[in-house]
């Protein structure tokens, strides 16, 4: 994805994404063609990515959401987001209903 790759982007990860994944690939939901540890190691490396950590204005923002989308894992990536201003990256069109700045 273009947003990601172009350097003049900060581009942060949420733990929560990589937690996700693992739970998916543990559930057979999802494959890697390499070792879970090399794709994400490779990936954050390449693309100099930031993980931007889970912390608890992040968990405190979720109190003042509403359950407009129920999966966990997308309402903390949401959470984020707004707590610290910054735009998400998701296909979800479910995610807009937050107010958020969805980039797809």
């Amino acid at each position: 994805m273009e947003i990601i790759t172009d350097r003049a982007n900060e581009v942060l990860l949420s733990p929560a994404s990589y937690w996700e994944i693992a739970i998916k690939i543990s559930a057979g939901k999802f494959r890697l063609d390499i070792p879970y540890e090399e794709f994400w190691r490779d990936g954050i490396e390449v693309n100099s990515i930031y993980i931007l950590p889970i912390e608890l204005r992040h968990t405190n923002q979720l109190l003042a959401m509403p359950f407009h989308h129920k999966d966990p894992f997308d309402r903390l990536l949401v959470a984020q987001s707004l707590a610290d201003h910054v735009p998400l990256v998701s296909g979800d069109p479910a995610l807009d209903a937050y107010g958020i700045q969805r980039l797809w």
